[in-house]
């Protein structure tokens, strides 16, 4: 059995903590009393890493999707994609409820039953990523004998055509078009991005990531963010960065690669719990009267990202303990009671099958 690479799971390690911080400083730090200059760089620094926390997570699940899509029966991605979409309206259901505590907290939350239909369909919450996902292997699904050369220019004109502003702002559901792109590149281009991230070195990763900088600068000093296809192209800038700099943390900064493997395999928890933590901290802080100072700024953001993400994986913990484990894949159960009859099944044709095997034919 070949030994799992490393560099994905450092990957969505990176991509998790960073989904963390920008919920931290857009929905919290900017709110503190106090908040100054340093606030402002925190929100700054995390609007520019936009275009690669996103489609760098959706290009690494697109990459490990590729047997559940391209199964002859076709049975594994339904299972699949149910999974992601209950688990997408179990969390935001609980979302609705304890964010209710919160009402100061900046975030989208139903408060009647026509607004969390929409969130469950048309209007995706911070949940989106589990929605689009799901949406993305049916996509993916009925695509999968059409030519890569025809369904990724396709995919990128979508993006760049959302990305210039053109549907409506309803929740989140422009992300979730915008990065169906990357989802598929993953998945039809597996094997080139597997080499592109084993023959990444030093000076390619340097060169990306100032090829990033500078063009993330220009987009944003010239405001060319809804410019027909330049966001798409910033964005697959960025993911190229961030595939050699995984990589060459994987490969040669174990005591760093080594924490974001461990969070990159645990993301779910952290993705669908995160922010009522987030919530329930500010609203606290809040009613103590906390005023930030520059030194609390300039560090506070990485404390509070820390802090929620080790309370997510405490509570996902205690959660399985106590057998709440369904919250986070609802078809377990189904799962077992289908091994278990299956096992039964295969009992049964052994113990059928014992005499007939022992019989001597007849003469």
């Amino acid at each position: 059995m070949s030994a799992r690479v490393g560099w994905p799971d450092v990957a969505k390690g990176v991509c998790i903590i960073l989904v963390v911080l920008w919920h931290v400083v857009t929905k919290h730090a900017v709110e503190v009393d106090g908040a100054g200059a340093i606030t402002q760089a925190w929100a700054t620094l995390n609007a520019q890493l936009l275009p690669l926390r996103m489609p760098l997570f959706f290009l690494i699940s697109g990459m490990f999707a590729g047997s559940v899509v391209n199964e002859p029966v076709g049975t594994s991605w339904r299972r699949r994609a149910g999974r992601l979409a209950a688990v997408y309206v179990i969390w935001v259901v609980i979302q609705t409820f304890v964010l209710a505590l919160t009402p100061d907290f900046d975030t989208a939350r139903a408060e009647n039953g026509w607004q969390l239909l929409a969130q469950l369909t048309v209007s995706p919450t911070n949940l989106w990523y589990l929605l689009a996902l799901a949406v993305y292997l049916l996509v993916a699904r009925l695509a999968r004998h059409v030519p890569t050369a025809l369904v990724l220019p396709v995919a990128f004109v979508l993006a760049a055509v959302v990305a210039a502003g053109v549907i409506p702002d309803l929740g989140n559901l422009w992300q979730v078009v915008q990065n169906l792109f990357f989802f598929l590149a993953g998945l039809r281009m597996r094997s080139l991005i597997e080499r592109f991230a084993v023959a990444s070195t030093p000076l390619r990763t340097l060169m990306l990531g100032t090829a990033y900088v500078a063009t993330a600068g220009a987009v944003g000093v010239l405001g060319m963010r809804q410019w027909p296809g330049v966001w798409p192209l910033l964005a697959v800038v960025a993911v190229a960065f961030g595939v050699v700099a995984c990589a060459m943390t994987d490969r040669h900064v174990s005591v760093v690669a080594r924490p974001l493997r461990w969070v990159g395999q645990r993301t779910l928890p952290i993705y669908v719990i995160h922010m009522i933590p987030l919530a329930l901290i500010d609203g606290a802080l809040r009613g103590a009267g906390w005023v930030a100072t520059p030194a609390v700024e300039a560090v506070w953001p990485i404390v509070l990202t820390a802090v929620v993400i080790a309370i997510c994986l405490a509570v996902h913990a205690g959660l399985v303990r106590v057998g709440l484990g369904v919250l986070f894949d609802p078809l377990r159960p189904i799962d077992r009671l289908t091994e278990a009859r299956m096992a039964q099944t295969r009992m049964a044709q052994t113990r059928m099958a014992g005499p007939r095997a022992g019989r001597r034919p007849s003469p």
